[in-house]
């Protein structure tokens, strides 16, 4: 029987693994007319793909859905829908701001959000997890680095919420695109702000650099909307998710393995299911001509359960070794904001595995997911805990 794959089909959406099984199996290059993409699903061909950006360009945006994708990409998507020269140029400029130093000076802070959030949560005992600490948290994190008012920020978290929602066919809802035009004014008045009178957050050291545009700057602080938030609210979503469905790693989580409990999330059900490149040259993969332009699905969510790197790979266990999985990508589009997610998460976790017991419980039938196609998240999470 031929393998249909559809990233926008519900049913896939909900359960993809069965068929990245098969598609790594019978056919490790897969080609879908209708939606004009090709996939590669295999651990070795996603890992390579992912370091070539002479064969695989990242110019038309790493995202599959048919609005997000062309040579518009890099308005609202910043460096990832760059190459080289722009790329390196615009990633070295913008990583002044992600030093490990900066990065590890953000932990109390972090830690003081997610106390703030846990307190509430807490007093209730029944809580969503998606939506009142997930979601939440990386977009309290990025407004703090911007700088953005905390009088500002619930409305900022509300149109930021718009901005990423999508209608059935995978377009930006009409909701959204006017998101997009409301908060880049928005950002472009902090930028502006920012110029004349610096202060010490992440906004005011891009700005100080002149070689970056106003523009510039604002497409990385959507990135930072689109990427970075959702990066930090699945891979969190996940850790707690999947923990919950095995008890014995839950187990080895709460007794203090969260390091592995956040790498093992990252490989077992990544923020980002896959990412799209434009192919430069006519190329063969698995003895298949693909003609140049052709849109790549590069599947991280089928090669991080690569039987052939990752042995029982539908085994969620954080005693493996997860040193190959790719689940921020590889190569010089590797996520820049990578050590601010996983900071977020470790922080949060830890804070959570100090707060409630083990035995917390998750009301299945009320998950809620989201649908389009670079990333398989929920947006609700009931959650039910008991405080220590």
């Amino acid at each position: 029987m031929d393998i249909v794959y559809n990233p926008y089909d519900p049913l896939v959406n909900d359960d993809p693994f069965p068929v990245y099984a098969a598609l790594r199996r019978d056919a490790p290059l897969y080609h879908n007319p209708d939606l004009g993409f090709w996939a590669l699903s295999r651990h070795a061909d996603v890992s390579a793909a992912l370091v070539d950006s002479a064969l695989c360009s990242s110019d038309h945006g790493p995202l599959l859905d048919p609005g997000a994708w062309g040579p518009h990409a890099r308005t609202f998507l910043s460096f990832v829908a760059m190459d080289p020269p722009d790329h390196t140029r615009m990633r070295g400029l913008i990583s002044r701001g992600f030093t490990p130093r900066r990065v590890a000076a953000l932990e109390p802070m972090i830690r003081q959000i997610v106390r703030g959030y846990l307190d509430k949560a807490l007093q209730k005992g029944i809580f969503d997890f998606a939506r009142e600490l997930s979601a939440k948290l990386p977009l309290d994190v990025i407004s703090e680095l911007m700088g953005v008012p905390p009088a500002d920020r619930s409305d900022v978290r509300r149109r930021s919420g718009a901005m990423l929602r999508y209608d059935p066919n995978g377009r930006l809802a009409d909701e959204a695109l006017k998101g997009v035009v409301s908060l880049g004014d928005y950002y472009a008045s902090i930028v502006a702000e920012r110029r004349a009178a610096p202060r010490d957050d992440l906004v005011s050291v891009l700005a100080a650099d002149r070689e970056l545009t106003d523009a510039e700057i604002v497409s990385f602080i959507f990135l930072l909307i689109g990427a970075g938030a959702e990066t930090t609210t699945h891979l969190l979503n996940a850790a707690w998710y999947w923990a919950w469905r095995n008890p014995a790693q839950r187990a080895a989580a709460f007794a203090g393995a969260i390091e592995a409990w956040v790498e093992e999330s990252l490989r077992y059900d990544p923020p980002a299911y896959g990412l799209a490149r434009r192919l430069t040259t006519p190329t063969t993969w698995h003895g298949t001509p693909v003609p140049a332009g052709a849109k790549i699905w590069l599947l991280i969510g089928s090669a991080n359960r690569d039987e052939r790197v990752f042995p029982d790979p539908d085994a969620y266990d954080l005693g493996r070794d997860t040193g190959a999985a790719i689940g921020f990508g590889a190569g010089r589009h590797y996520c820049l904001g990578s050590a601010l997610a996983k900071l977020e998460a470790r922080v949060a976790l830890e804070e959570l595995t100090g707060l409630v017991g083990p035995g917390y419980d998750i009301d299945e039938a009320r998950i809620e997911r989201i649908r389009h196609g670079n990333i398989r998240g929920v947006h609700r999470l009931p959650t039910t805990v008991v405080p220590v």
